[in-house]
């Protein structure tokens, strides 16, 4: 395995790999990386001759009042995990590298992002945009792989590929949980064992929507209502939002169509802002 700091060194790695006919697969994540992360690298390995991930705190898509400084940071435990999962390369580049003191231009995306996530946190997706367009530029990959659990990044990433038609391929994960349901996340790192049992509320919330949908209950404001009621039966959690939309265009339906569309959530438990998501 190889680690690059270089955008230069990155971008010249990359051109040769495809120069010599190898499909190449980005696995872009914020580092701390966990089984999640995993699952994504192993459906890398499957697709691509070559695999890279990318560890990178991006500073443009956190908020002024945001955990940006004290994002988990364990480069030495990420690498050896990229290590024994087989990756190729590990791109890490500074700050002051992707983000120089004269960087003016952003990628905005202005449908799929103004809801849910986008309206409590406005630059969010305007950052992640960005920071993947540089991404792909530099690695150059073939197919990106992305997890579900972040499904409006998910959908917008692929409107982004879609609308400036880059040559590439994006395909999802599915989202990974833990043997006690909760989704995996770098941010489960800063709950406490009582902050995780009452975060354990937001897949018995879904799992109560997916149960409602099968048993044939389609209307939107039911379903969240029920999923509303369960999370707040904890003290901790504070519901940011819960929204049924469709996976693709993020948009809120009439009636559910099993298979079309998702239960999204965001929640506070105590300082912890989680997000995720069924499908119906």
């Amino acid at each position: 395995m190889q680690t690059i700091g270089s955008i230069h060194e990155m971008q010249s790695s990359a051109i040769a790999m495809r120069s010599s006919g190898h499909l190449i697969a980005l696995v872009p994540t914020m580092g701390c990386l966990h089984e999640g992360h995993g699952k994504l690298i192993d459906i890398a390995r499957e697709k691509a001759d070559k695999v890279i991930v990318s560890i990178f705190v991006n500073p443009a898509q956190f908020g002024p009042n945001e955990d940006f400084e004290k994002y988990p940071r364990v480069l030495s435990d990420d690498l050896e995990f990229c290590r024994e999962r087989g990756v190729d390369f590990v791109f890490n580049p500074k700050v002051e590298a992707l983000y120089p003191e004269d960087f003016s231009t952003f990628v905005e995306e202005e449908k799929l992002s103004a809801g849910l996530c986008g309206i409590s946190r406005p630059n969010y997706f305007r950052g992640v945009a960005t920071i993947c367009l540089k991404l792909f530029n530099i690695t150059r990959p073939d197919i990106g792989i992305f997890g579900q659990k972040d499904a409006q990044q998910l959908a917008l990433i692929r409107k982004m590929v879609n609308d400036l038609n880059l040559p590439l391929e994006i395909i999802a994960g599915p989202t990974h949980r833990d043997s006690d349901g909760l989704a995996t996340s770098s941010r489960n790192h800063y709950l406490s064992d009582s902050q995780r049992e009452d975060a354990l509320r937001i897949s018995r919330a879904l799992e109560t929507a997916r149960e409602l949908v099968t048993a044939g209950v389609r209307q939107v404001d039911r379903v969240i209502a029920e999923v509303t009621h369960e999370l707040s039966q904890s003290r901790r959690v504070r519901v940011i939002y819960v929204q049924v939309v469709d996976r693709d265009s993020m948009e809120s339906p009439r009636e559910i169509i099993p298979g079309r569309h998702l239960l999204t959530v965001a929640v506070w438990v105590e300082d912890t802002r989680l997000i995720d998501n069924i499908e119906l």
